[in-house]
Parts: structure tokens; C-alpha cells; sequence
């Protein structure tokens, strides 16, 4: 079969009965042109299967009109809200999203990075600031903008779209502590290049530090962000002898793996061990118990971080920070520790 020519600016132009100028504004600025006259164009473009030379336009504007995001994981609901938020913001911006995934190992974020700046996008969405300061200094010496989304820290370096993850999960763990839980545990995400998961530990430590208990007691396990590790974690932790009446849960992925671990071997949730998680995705409100959660503003996070970006490209500079609030979110999973 014959490969049919591939339609040009001229040729709808010709069909349009307009100036290639006209067909051009439709495109690009279609506020610019009369009603009557953009729909004949359009309805050429339609017929024709016209598509824009991106690849021309790049070149002439030294801009691609692409925006890159490295995620961690696209394996399950941590991102997904925040990034779509996110993509909106640049469609409506007229730019195309290209999202790679790091699968929490630093080295292929960093292999992830190069390789969007290469494919020409303009500026990128990063997940936290744990990385080598070699990237960094990679994307300021190609005048790349970033966010870093996730994550807030006083940093005039950088510019944060994110939360403080300390002490959001130091506020979760005074609620467990001022009910009067004092045998307390915690199933982290993987610390390693994870400064979220490790800010969340810490923050926990910080309010048992706070209220007069003993910080070694607390019994960690990193566990990767699955509801099988979840489950496993929560095994070991019940194994424990005096064993935790509530544990502290790094993600709510982690936390319902636990819920529903713990529940199959007959432990009451939350009448024997009470459970807590952080993010407050959709899954949170349909589990049974219903499960106590940090809420984290995802869309509002992924809009900000975006708009940032295009005022970063627009104005080329760096944007402020911007930092969002968190709150607890109480369900039936957490109440008061079991009488002794």
C-alpha cells in the first residue's frame, strides 16, 4: 500500500481558502480569530489530518513545549492524583507531559533526568530532594527549571511544591501517644535515597522524644510500598514480645497490607492494635476499619508545582517555595490502647 502525503500548513491553507499566516493563528493563538473563520479552518485540519510540525516549532522557538516529571513508582496510588492536577495544568498550558519512573533507585532517576533534558523537555518535576548535587548542577548549567514536589525544607536553592514530611508524621504520632499508646512500632517506606520516608521516622522519634518516652523502643521495619510488604512487616511486629498496641505506617499502601494482615490472623483492628497511615488516598475511606491517615493536598501540590514551572519558564527565574499544610484525618482504625 501507497504512503499517502502527509498534509501541510499549505495544503489547509488551500482547503481553508485562508493565508497560511490565518491557519498558523488558529493553531497557536485561536482567540485571535473570528468564529466563522477558525471553524472553516479547523473543519480543514479534521479533514485533511493535519498535525502541526512540532519538531519545526521547537527549533524556531528553541522551546519543545514538553515538560518532564521522574516519579518513584507508578505502581500504585501514592502520585497518581497529584500528577494528574499536574497534567492538566500543562495541557491547559498548551505543553506535553512526559513522565519516566525511578523505581526508587537513585541511579535511574539520575539516568531518567539526563534522558528527558535529551528528548529536549523544558523543565522537570522532581519527587523529593535526596540526589547527588551533580544533577543539580547538570540541569542549572543547561538553565533547566525544576520543582521539587513532595518535600518542603527552608532552602533558597531549590524550589519546593510540598509539605514537611517531619513533622506532619510527628503530628500523627502525638495523636497515638495522647491516646495513651506508649508500645508504639512502625512499618517506613525504604530510607535509602528516600527523604520522605525518612523525615517520616524521624518525626516520629521527635514526638516520642517530646512526650517522656523511650525512643528505643520504637521498633521500625522498612518495608517497599506494597500491600504484600505491609503484611509482612506486620507479622513481625505482632511477633514482638511486649508487641506494639499501634503501629505507625509510612504510606497507606504499607498500612492497608497491615489492616489486612493483622485482621487475618484474628487480631482485632482497632480494639487490640490500632493502625495509622499517610497520604490519605481514595482507599482510605473504603477499608474496614475506615483508616486514620495523614492527608496530603495532592492535587493542589501538582497544580502549584506546575504553575511554578511555567512561571519559571516564563520569567527565568526560580519561583518561591511554596508550602502546603497537612492534617490528620481520623477514622475507626486508631482509638485508646487495650485495658492490661
Amino acid at each position: 500500500m501507497k504512503n499517502r502525503p502527509v498534509p501541510t500548513l499549505e495544503d489547509v491553507a488551500r482547503e481553508a481558502k485562508v493565508s497560511t499566516a490565518t491557519v498558523s493563528r488558529c493553531m497557536n493563538s485561536p482567540e485571535r480569530v473570528v468564529e466563522k473563520t477558525r471553524e472553516r479552518v479547523l473543519a480543514a485540519v479534521s479533514r485533511l489530518g493535519y498535525s502541526p510540525n512540532f519538531g519545526a516549532r521547537a527549533l524556531a522557538a528553541k522551546r519543545t513545549n514538553t515538560i518532564g516529571a521522574v516519579i518513584p513508582t507508578m505502581e500504585n496510588a501514592i502520585f497518581a492524583r497529584g500528577l494528574q492536577a499536574f497534567q492538566e495544568v500543562v495541557s491547559d498550558n498548551g505543553a506535553t507531559l512526559l513522565v519516566a519512573s525511578s523505581a526508587y533507585r537513585q541511579d535511574l532517576e539520575e539516568k531518567q533526568i539526563r534522558n528527558l533534558v535529551a528528548r529536549g523537555a523544558d523543565a522537570l518535576l522532581l519527587i523529593g530532594d535526596d540526589r547527588d548535587e551533580k544533577i543539580y548542577e547538570f540541569l542549572s548549567n543547561r538553565g533547566i527549571p525544576y520543582v521539587v514536589a513532595w518535600s518542603y525544607r527552608d532552602d533558597e536553592n531549590h524550589c519546593f511544591v510540598g509539605f514537611n514530611n517531619r513533622s506532619a508524621a510527628k503530628e500523627m504520632a502525638i495523636k497515638i501517644i495522647e491516646l495513651g499508646h506508649s508500645r508504639i512500632g512502625m512499618i517506613a517506606g525504604l530510607t535509602r535515597n528516600n527523604d520522605r520516608a525518612r523525615d517520616r521516622v524521624l518525626g516520629v522519634k521527635d514526638a516520642i522524644i517530646e512526650h517522656g518516652l523511650n525512643v528505643d523502643n520504637l521498633n521500625v521495619i522498612e518495608a517497599e510500598y506494597s500491600f504484600a510488604e505491609g503484611g509482612d512487616a506486620v507479622e513481625r511486629l505482632l511477633n514482638l514480645e511486649p508487641r506494639p498496641t499501634a503501629i505507625v505506617c509510612g504510606n497507606d499502601i504499607l498500612a492497608v497490607g497491615a489492616m489486612k494482615r493483622a485482621r487475618s490472623l484474628g487480631v482485632q483492628i482497632p480494639e487490640q492494635l490500632s493502625i495509622t497511615g499517610f497520604d490519605d488516598i481514595e482507599v482510605c475511606s473504603v477499608v474496614e476499619p475506615g483508616l486514620t491517615t495523614v492527608h496530603v493536598p495532592h492535587r493542589n501540590m501538582g497544580k502549584t508545582a506546575a504553575m511554578c514551572l511555567f512561571d519559571m519558564m516564563k520569567n527565568d527565574n526560580l519561583c518561591e517555595s511554596s508550602h502546603l499544610e497537612t492534617y490528620v484525618v481520623e477514622r475507626q482504625s486508631l482509638a485508646a490502647p487495650p485495658k492490661s
